[in-house]
């Protein structure tokens, strides 16, 4: 009896571990959705906030629960899933995360949990766990993703300058402060349907494996099964996430809004659009993407089209490079807490 209701104990821990991660990357994420219509003056950073984990929400209602899918079944082999591999998975992406939040770098959440899952798949079984198809994907969207994302923020500043060519500055910026409002929404939007949905993946993953290990253990409404994501558990990590963005990430909301370029409501609504678009296409084809590479690809498309001085490429650059270790170093850190998690959990 007492080892059943510690091996109960432990699922509830990692959940709670899960959805710490959920509202980590809540705060941490929240400087993607916000940072343009901050740096801009168009809300207030308290009224951003809120405005961004409302929309977060609102994704539920929105998106297929293809992401959830990607990461509960498409990442590493279901089989070799345990405690453990979520326990190192977990712990290697948040701490990833609490080290580039502490130096106000904008790494990916997204990213980070996958580099936790590969690299305590790999700890625990060797290459063969992985399933190169979905994290092939996952990888191909690294660098699409900040491209796709700086496609469409340049396509959509050169198509607005040459429509508005005509009018003031003071204008321009009267009408966009406005449309600035519906383009946060959206960017929120696609940030809650992809990312949530991350977390959701793996508190599946872990009932999967709980329910198949120890089903005696597993209260009847917590089982779940490889082909129905309980809804309870969806619900859950939206409203954690929404939580989470609700505290914001100023640091990184620093870095995002004025360090890579100088913007302006036109400016940020071109790449609150085009990032929101790349978004809505990674997460209807459930791939996890990385919203901070979206956001941060669209905000140098914005400042390109100004001239090229105008984006501080070396601020670019040192976020490029947070993006390169992200997943070798959540990767490395969920290999050691694997280790460490067969001996205390």
């Amino acid at each position: 009896m007492d080892n059943l209701s510690m091996t109960f104990g432990v699922i509830v821990f990692l959940i709670f571990l899960a959805l710490a991660f959920d509202f980590m990357n809540g705060f941490h994420d929240a400087a993607n959705s916000i940072a343009t219509v901050v740096s801009t003056g168009v809300l207030k950073p308290q009224h951003a906030v809120a405005f961004a984990a409302f929309f977060n929400f609102v994704a539920f209602f929105v998106f297929p629960l293809k992401v959830a899918a990607m990461i509960g079944k498409g990442t590493i082999d279901p089989s070799i899933i345990d405690h453990y591999v979520i326990f190192g998975a977990l712990v290697g992406a948040i701490s990833w995360n609490l080290i580039t939040w502490y130096f106000g770098l904008p790494s990916s959440s997204s990213h980070a949990l996958i580099g936790g899952l590969v690299g305590a798949a790999l700890a625990k079984a060797g290459s063969g766990s992985l399933i190169w198809s979905g994290l092939g994907k996952t990888i191909a969207f690294i660098v699409i993703s900040p491209l796709l994302g700086f496609l469409f923020g340049s396509l959509l500043m050169l198509i607005v300058g040459w429509i508005f060519f005509r009018f003031s500055q003071r204008r321009v910026d009267k009408h966009f402060r406005k449309l600035q409002l519906v383009s946060a929404a959206l960017y929120s939007l696609g940030h809650g349907g992809n990312d949530a949905q991350k977390t959701a993946g793996i508190i599946w993953m872990l009932l999967i494996a709980a329910t198949m290990s120890n089903p005696e253990v597993v209260p009847h409404w917590m089982q779940a099964h490889a082909d129905h994501l309980p809804s309870w558990i969806v619900i859950t990590c939206f409203v954690t996430i929404s939580f989470g963005t609700m505290f914001g990430g100023w640091r990184i909301v620093k870095t995002m809004g004025q360090k890579i370029t100088k913007l302006k409501p036109v400016g940020g609504f071109c790449a609150e659009t085009g990032g929101a678009m790349t978004l809505f296409i990674a997460t209807a084809m459930g791939v996890p993407v990385s919203t901070t590479h979206t956001i941060t690809g669209a905000i140098v498309g914005v400042g390109a089209t100004k001239k090229l001085s105008a984006v501080r490429w070396g601020i670019a650059g040192g976020i490029v490079w947070a993006w390169v270790l992200t997943i070798p170093a959540s990767a490395l850190i969920a290999a050691i807490f694997w280790a460490i998690g067969t001996k205390v959990l």
